[in-house]
């Protein structure tokens, strides 16, 4: 049986096309996107820039007492690589699938689609059980195709049709802040690490090492960024950068 190819439009939405009478639905409405401004910063202006924002604006409810949390991914790509390949030559329209947990809570999975529009961001989601999750890395991919979830679907047919695997691990802690003008996200990743096999994802206790030191101050906004927030990140020698957690962890399989 034939799996069904993806196709855009010109507005940016997706489908998916019908081969050999096969149809494979997927959610067409249109995404939300987001601005998205990534920053490289030191160490020594990490703490200053924690210090100042924690003043400033309210931390992300998720985050646990010390106002940090840990998040785990788990990135999918194909044989050749094509979203790290695209992520590479500054491909502006891509998407990355991903599995999410925060902490060792694997109570809370997430199946993740990051879509990028020239220099807008979106993401859509599904909620996963720790079963299905199971299940998805070790190959049993039908409850996929059964589900309800557009989202399910559209990753069952990407994994037959472009071979879509599990292939990188990426943990690092998150520092959070929101600003409600703007609806505006603050963030602050920091300890970098990546997993050695794709398997042990859902293994809080696995073994992972280091994969960068530096921190990434990320900012996402709607409409328009508040003069407060865009003063409130300033430092000196500040660079914005396409830099990405998922290629840095590729270096190490």
């Amino acid at each position: 049986m034939g799996i069904p190819a993806m196709t855009t439009d010109q507005t940016g939405k997706e489908g998916l096309s019908e081969k050999h009478g096969q149809a494979v639905k997927i959610d067409k409405t249109p995404a939300a996107f987001r601005h998205e401004l990534k920053h490289m910063v030191t160490p020594a202006e990490d703490a200053v820039l924690a210090s100042r924002l924690s003043r400033l604006f309210r931390r992300d409810s998720h985050a646990g007492k010390n106002g940090v949390y840990r998040v785990n991914s788990l990135y999918f790509d194909t044989p050749d690589d094509k979203a790290l390949a695209q992520k590479a030559a500054g491909v502006s329209d891509r998407e990355k699938f991903r599995l999410r947990y925060y902490d060792r809570d694997l109570t809370f999975l997430r199946l993740e689609k990051k879509i990028k529009r020239g220099g807008l961001c979106s993401k859509r989601s599904a909620r996963l059980t720790q079963e299905q999750a199971h299940q998805l890395l070790s190959g049993k991919i039908g409850f996929l195709l059964e589900s309800a979830d557009p989202l399910l679907t559209e990753l069952y047919a990407k994994m037959k049709g472009q071979l879509l695997r599990p292939k990188t691990i990426v943990s690092y802690e998150r520092e959070a802040f929101v600003y409600a003008p703007g609806n505006v996200r603050i963030t602050l990743d920091r300890d970098l690490h990546t997993g050695l096999f794709s398997t042990d994802f859902l293994d809080p206790g696995r073994m992972h090492v280091p994969a960068a030191g530096c921190t990434v101050l990320e900012v996402k906004y709607d409409a328009f960024l508040p003069d407060l927030v865009r003063l409130a990140v300033q430092t000196p020698d500040r660079k914005t950068g396409a830099y990405s957690k998922y290629a840095v962890c590729r270096k190490y399989g």
